[in-house]
């Protein structure tokens, strides 16, 4: 019986620190399976666990990869087991660990986790899952906030509230701090009077946005290090010359090519008129919609709707024709805007078995096709894709990767993607800070900043500097812009001196999340021989600051009379 659950969130200036603490007592008079079972943002790492058997305390450990990986096959001879945590859905992963414990017995487990939260769409989102499968006697979640910038708005949101449960839900907020504790009382959870069956199953979800003024972004700074967030607003679109390549090989047959027709259509609706577009399918054979781009009017926009609607998917799968297909029309657009977005957005579902099928090779030769001129974005639908290859195709050519969830809101997963990249605003932004000042600066440059996200660069404050001036370089779509701003020194730490919650050196830490995520990303398209030395930085960090990373595991230690060692490691979408 889980007699306590308690979540416990405390976010300071975007980054999330969250503990999740359930007490579990065996009532039976008998030895039972005590189990702890908590979903996490995928984007989120590790950095503590424990659970402490009638006061005996057996803490996770964490250590290189193939280090944990050695002392567990010593420990478990019988080879392999699945690991303490797995993905379950597109946004989250399963952290879960079972123990034995004598009759009458207590165990307390106590999972730790943190992460930067990540500014989508004009908005911050911090998500707890919350599926305690029983009632609870004291249940409750608990969010700090404090952001020094200000809150501009904040909602609660959740797919399992009913009236009763929503007076179990109490919201505080001031001008800089919010407080939300949902506290929902055994009655409260359950769904009827009559069962013990609980009501609480679903996602509980908080977002937010701050206020911004500045226009050269907000520095907050904490023990030496800095962080610089830069978001602008309200500037004019770039236009964009996009052109969405499309699979309709057989594997695409079925619900998923209804899926992306439905998703195309709206997006369709979604060009802005100073935009361009065209359409390339693909299966063994390349069709291009039109010779060239075409303004997307709207007679443009309805016959190629009209063509959306008839694709029927069957045949090959030629991934590099389709790719150079669209960097031909590209390459021979005339009469583009000046200043314009270029961008190619790959739909595919499965390996490439039409044309040249080795990965190596398309990859090498879209490179040197784009030659850095427009963006790929890649997005694999489904699990038969090599998630590996789009992702490296898509960070060697200043886009992003992003998996498709086969589910029911497969269309709206496409749609979201394309409303993310749908509104560039500025593009080469350059953040500059004074060289011999600043050490471990995390990445600087930026080839387009999309409306609704955020750029956020962080480092060291190496010597006694009493200003940290900043300067911005970068172009809008009317003009070439430089920002400058300085951020005194003494007065920036003096904002998170006498906070309550704030855990003293979040800025270094999520310093060092944000540079461990960095590193793994360059891994991801480097050449080989810099791969090493990038991963063996990251490794570095995340044995330092405690993460559980791709390239470390938690080791975590059972009572003697059961199976010792069990692993945690991050399991990463290219698998």
């Amino acid at each position: 019986e889980i007699y306590s659950l308690h979540v416990d969130c405390k976010v300071t200036s975007r980054f999330a620190h969250t503990v999740i603490t359930s007490r579990i007592v065996n009532r039976a008079n008998e030895s039972r399976e005590a189990t702890f079972e908590v979903e996490l943002p995928k984007t989120a790492f590790i950095t503590n666990f424990s659970m402490s058997i009638d006061g005996e305390v057996y803490p996770g450990i964490i250590k290189e990869k193939a280090t944990a990986q050695s002392e567990y096959d010593t420990a478990v001879s019988q080879g392999q087991s699945a690991g303490l945590v797995k993905i379950t859905d597109r946004k989250l992963e399963q952290f879960h660990v079972s123990v034995s414990i004598e009759a009458a017995s207590k165990v307390t487990f106590e999972l730790t986790y943190e992460e930067l939260l990540k500014r989508q769409l004009g908005k911050y989102e911090l998500l707890i899952k919350v599926r305690p499968k029983q009632l609870v006697k004291h249940f409750q979640i608990d969010v700090h906030i404090f952001e020094p910038q200000g809150i501009h708005f904040l909602e609660t949101d959740s797919t399992f509230m009913t009236n009763e449960l929503t007076e179990a839900l109490t919201k505080v907020q001031n001008k800089t701090k919010a407080h939300i504790l949902f506290k929902p009382t055994v009655d409260q959870q359950k769904k009827n009077s009559e069962l013990d069956e609980t009501l609480l199953n679903g996602d509980f979800v908080v977002r937010y946005d701050v206020e911004r003024e500045a226009t050269a972004g907000d520095i907050q700074i904490v023990n030496g290090h800095f962080v610089h967030y830069f978001a602008p607003q309200e500037m004019p679109v770039f236009p964009k010359n996009v052109i969405f390549v499309i699979d309709r090989s057989g594997s695409m047959a079925g619900r998923k090519i209804e899926q992306t027709v439905d998703a195309l259509l709206k997006i369709l609706q979604d060009l802005r008129r100073e935009d361009n577009f065209n359409f390339i399918t693909f299966n063994n054979k390349v069709v291009e919609w039109k010779s060239s781009l075409l303004p997307a009017t709207e007679e443009n926009v309805a016959s190629a709707a009209a063509l959306v609607q008839t694709l029927t998917a069957r045949g090959g799968t030629d991934i590099n024709g389709a790719l150079l297909a669209a960097v031909g029309v590209l390459e021979k657009a005339e009469g583009l805007p000046g200043r314009s977005v270029s961008m190619i957005v790959l739909l595919t579902d499965g390996q490439p078995t039409s044309g040249e099928r080795n990965v190596e090779v398309i990859q090498e030769s879209i490179q040197k096709a784009i030659n850095g001129k427009y963006a790929l974005f890649c997005l694999g639908f489904g699990f038969d894709v090599s998630y590996k290859f789009l992702e490296k195709m898509a960070l060697s050519n200043g886009g992003i990767a992003r998996r498709i969830y086969e589910n029911a809101d497969a269309a709206l997963q496409l749609q979201g993607f394309y409303q993310e990249v749908a509104t560039p605003i500025l593009m080469q932004i350059e953040m500059q800070y004074p060289e011999n000042s600043i050490e471990g600066l995390t990445k600087n440059n930026f080839k387009l900043f999309f409306e609704g996200s955020e750029i956020i660069v962080s480092g060291k404050i190496s010597n006694e500097l009493d200003l940290l001036p900043v300067e911005i370089k970068a172009q809008s779509h009317t003009s070439n812009l430089t920002l400058k701003e300085e951020a005194n020194v003494k007065e920036k730490e003096q904002v998170f001196q006498n906070q309550r919650y704030v855990f003293g050196n979040f800025i270094e830490r999520l310093w060092a999340y944000l540079t461990i995520q960095q590193l793994l990303e360059k891994a991801i398209s480097a050449q080989e021989e810099d791969q090493k030395a990038l991963e063996d930085q990251a490794l570095d960090l995340s044995l330092r600051y405690s993460f559980v990373t791709p390239l470390t595991s938690m080791v975590v230690t059972k009572p003697s009379d059961q199976q010792q060692k069990e692993l945690a490691n991050k399991p990463t979408e290219a698998g």
